[in-house]
């Protein structure tokens, strides 16, 4: 139940014009941004709101299913608000939406009308439109862990528990050349054997990617340089001297987790599960047809 100051009620029962909406945006990163539709910029907690970004948006509808449908945000891309660049990059992926009722002559009279994360986002030219997902569009998701052969761990996250700069297989880089705009060549990583960055993970330091991630496609050595390949390309390009580090990749099978990493103990997939063939097979009169190894 929202708790709406007695006198914001009393303006809101009046019929006064004094309203508007604003936005606090916080990405993942930490970083706060705030967007009003008021005439002028309005500063509320430390936050100002910036007028002038165009930002309007549409009412709100739930679904049998939880999930919102129709509810979004537009605005304008400008250098000093919301960068096209940072959109592309995917900086304000998932990023909550904080959406406020103000009395923009007094806003300490405000009340919360909604929070939600921001969904998909279309670009067209400077402007672009967002989703707003409520906060009971999580309810309709899928979660939990999928019964499948392979490891659902990443190498070294808190559940591979696998320390990789012990293991020796983390390293830091630097861009001497561009060969694509997914494949770069490096120095700095000759000490590591082909292919042991291969599907692993390369994160910028610095250049105009800096704070992003990319999985590595295939990790090879050319002329005592490292060859990588990316699976996509950045969203800015990449500049020789740019710096970054790598992480070993895994494939996810039990026995690469117990010949390469000695880790079968936080090995997290069902390597004994039955595959595909076994499910759909019949039985055979020439066989003993006793259930072999799944026999119990």
């Amino acid at each position: 139940m929202r708790n709406i100051p007695a006198a914001l009620q009393a303006k809101l029962e009046s019929g006064v014009t004094t309203l508007c909406h604003c936005w606090k945006l916080t990405r993942r990163d930490d970083v706060v941004q705030g967007f009003t539709d008021h005439d002028d910029d309005l500063v509320i907690d430390g936050v100002t709101y910036r007028a002038g970004t165009g930002f309007i948006s549409s009412e709100a509808t739930s679904r049998f299913d939880l999930s919102v449908d129709g509810a979004e945000i537009a605005g304008a891309l400008s250098d000093d608000a919301l960068l096209d660049s940072d959109l592309a990059a995917g900086r304000y992926d998932a990023a909550s939406v904080e959406t406020w009722l103000v009395d923009w002559s007094d806003v300490s009279l405000r009340v919360l009308t909604a929070r939600s994360t921001l969904g998909e986002v279309k670009r067209e030219g400077q402007a672009f439109s967002a989703e707003l997902r409520g906060l009971a569009d999580s309810l309709s998701q899928d979660s939990g862990r999928l019964f499948t052969a392979r490891c659902s761990a990443d190498l070294g996250d808190a559940h591979c528990r696998f320390d990789l700069v012990a293991g020796g297989l983390q390293g830091e880089g630097i861009v001497t050349s561009i060969e694509s705009t997914s494949t770069i060549v490096a120095d700095g990583l000759d000490e590591f054997d082909e292919g042991v960055f291969t599907g692993g993970k390369l994160t910028w330091i610095d250049g105009a990617n800096a704070g992003l991630s990319v999985e590595i496609k295939e990790h090879r050595m050319a002329s005592g340089h490292a060859r990588l390949s990316l699976w996509q390309a950045m969203p800015e390009l990449i500049a020789s001297g740019d710096t970054f580090t790598v992480a070993a990749g895994c494939d996810k099978r039990f026995v690469t987790c117990r010949a390469r990493f000695n880790n079968v103990i936080n090995f997290r997939g069902f390597p004994q599960i039955p595959g595909n063939d076994f499910v759909i097979a019949s039985p055979d009169a020439g066989a003993g047809n006793d259930g072999g190894s799944m026999a119990g």
